[in-house]
């Protein structure tokens, strides 16, 4: 197969009954393939693989690898990097799609992404647009708002804090055709998210210290830096439940973002605006951490101010600064917006939306 769409199952089984029919309905006819990994699932996800999915390729790890150790260990079996195969040993894909198990994909979701890819060799990945899915009883809602894990490409503040074009902090906008034109990007959700065989290799793959959480961001930044591209391309659209393994407010999912988010400018600040300011910039953001953590006790939530504490100490533990920060290529990559996205959004309300294609357009 030219593209494997691979999902990394960790105890979803209820999404793969329900999401694996209409994918695997949407490849016929194309030169790709479906191949589950699972991280040692305890669900019965295996069992319904074997027994209502046979045709879908599996690769069954011994324990749960996170997002990174699990999609490094199936791309690299796929790639033939290592000694874990799926059963029939065929040519590599060319192309690699990680996509959550929780994703909804409508017919040709995927044409337009290797189309695309095939089109500008320079780009190292590309995604869709995502769209929210709702729970609807017992059954589930497709809607026309942006999806909160990477709406319509993925942008970086001058502090490290993740946004996108449709989605700023908990805001969501309705998609109503302002993103439907093709366009670079920082970064694109690992929810679904198609990337070059080729560059993947030159990367190295996710930074396995990120465990879960912004490593596709970190992923898609070392490849802005490394001379690829990375941008959304709108045409293709899919549908994301979101919080499918980890519940939104769980203080261990707190954790791994404020952790991975000093790693993430400790990877790929230096490099892009010099040692001397990316120093400063981290030392801000980890302020902005405590004054988090203090607003957490404040609203009586300790819990999440502990986890800001272990995110730090963590931090520094696994910090392994000059590891990931040669030159690369000069200059600033798309998306890398030099504001601060918290005052902005306290400033304008609804209205942030606007300042930001206002704020793009202009630089």
């Amino acid at each position: 197969m030219r593209t494997a769409v691979v999902i990394l199952n960790w105890n979803t089984r209820d999404y793969l009954e329900r999401f694996l029919p209409p994918l695997l309905d949407s490849l016929q006819g194309q030169d790709a393939g479906v191949v589950v990994a699972d991280n040692a699932s305890t669900d019965g996800s295996r069992e319904l693989l074997a027994e209502r999915f046979p045709q879908v390729r599996t690769i069954l790890f011994d324990e749960n690898y996170g997002f990174t150790g699990g999609y490094n260990r199936a791309f690299a079996g796929l790639l033939g990097d290592s000694p874990v195969k799926p059963a029939n040993d065929e040519q590599a894909p060319e192309y690699l799609v990680l996509l959550n198990s929780d994703i909804e994909v409508p017919a040709g979701w995927l044409a337009p992404l290797v189309a695309w890819m095939d089109a500008h060799p320079d780009y190292a990945a590309c995604g869709p647009k995502l769209h929210a899915m709702e729970r609807d009883g017992d059954g589930y809602r497709r809607t026309d708002r942006f999806e909160y894990a990477g709406a319509a490409g993925g942008l970086l503040d001058r502090y490290g804090f993740p946004f996108c074009r449709g989605r700023v902090l908990g805001r969501t906008e309705r998609d109503a055709g302002q993103y439907d034109a093709p366009q670079d990007a920082l970064w694109v959700s690992g929810a679904c998210l198609l990337v070059r065989a080729r560059a993947w290799r030159e990367l190295g793959g996710l930074d396995a210290r990120f465990f879960a959480h912004m490593e596709e961001i970190d992923w898609c930044w070392r490849a802005w830096r490394a001379g690829w591209r990375v941008g959304v391309v709108p045409q293709s659209c899919v549908y994301h439940l979101g919080g499918g393994t980890l519940a939104p407010a769980s203080p261990f999912k707190l954790k791994l973002n404020y952790r991975n988010g000093l790693l993430l400018l400790e990877n790929n600040l230096p490099a892009t605006i010099g040692p001397r300011r990316a120093r400063g910039r981290i030392r801000m953001r980890k302020i902005l951490d405590c004054c988090a953590a203090i607003v957490y006790l404040l609203s009586g939530k300790p819990a999440n101010a502990r986890a800001v504490r272990d995110a730090h100490r963590e931090y520094r533990q696994l910090r392994t600064p000059g590891t990931k920060t040669g030159p690369g290529v000069p200059g600033k990559p798309k998306g890398l917006l030099d504001v601060c996205i918290l005052v902005q959004a306290a400033l304008r309300g609804e209205k942030v939306f606007k300042f930001v294609r206002s704020y793009e357009s202009s630089h």
